[in-house]
This record gives C-alpha cells, structure tokens and sequence, in this order.
C-alpha cells in the first residue's frame, strides 16, 4: 500500500446529496485532505475498491493533533475487518501533524451502495 502525502489546494466538494463523509476540523490546515488522499489508497481486498469511494468513511474529526475517524464495514462479519481497520488508522498516521488515530466501527447507519461514490459504482457496475 503507498502512502502519499500530497499537498492539495482547498477543499474535496462533495454536492451535500451526494456526501457520504463528515470531515470535521478545528482549524484550516490540509491535514483533511491528506487523510483523504491517503484513504483512497486503501482498498477492501474482497472488493478491490477502495474504503473512502465505497462510503465507508462516516465521519474524519480532527481536533490539534488527534484525529477519529468513524467507519463501517461492508459486513459485520467480514473477514478482513482487521485488515481493513489498521490500514486506514496508519493512512491517517502517515499525515505529518497527526499523532494519535482513533477508529471507530460503527454498523449505524447500515452501509449500502447507496453510500458509494459514483466512481465506485462505475468501477463495480453498480446503476
């Protein structure tokens, strides 16, 4: 898995029909972004999509230097869940001004195509 830190300029707009992640930040900085980017790097291995296009990230807080980040899983019961957890926990890890990272899993609200990207739902053949 590579892990970039790119720098970005202003913000990921999402059209707030189509948002499927609450990024929330106490400051202006890019870290947000850079977690994002990263995120994408990360893929569910059953699905081969990765975790921030298929509408598994809820919610990327970030408060001085710790960030939590709530998440879903395609299944409760799937087998990479670990995996999965840890690879999006280092992603944000790897963000220069980040040093803690918390995840949280959460099954609430259920996920569902509905919360995947329209990229992700191209890439799968999903209408």
């Amino acid at each position: 898995m590579e892990i970039r830190q790119t720098q970005t300029r202003g913000r990921i707009m999402v059209p707030e029909t189509r948002r499927h992640v609450d990024i929330q930040n106490d400051d202006t900085d890019n870290r947000n972004d850079l977690i994002v980017e990263n995120l994408k790097q990360v893929y569910d291995p059953e699905i081969s999509c990765n975790v921030y296009d298929l509408g598994l990230i809820y919610n990327i807080g970030i408060t001085g230097n710790d960030c939590l980040i709530t998440m879903s899983l395609t299944s409760a019961f799937c087998p990479s869940a670990d995996e999965i957890v840890n690879d999006v926990k280092f992603a944000a890890l790897a963000v220069k001004g980040i040093d803690k990272v918390d995840v949280d899993v959460t099954f609430t609200p259920t996920w569902g195509p509905d919360l995947m990207s329209e990229d992700a739902k191209l890439m799968l053949g999903i209408d």
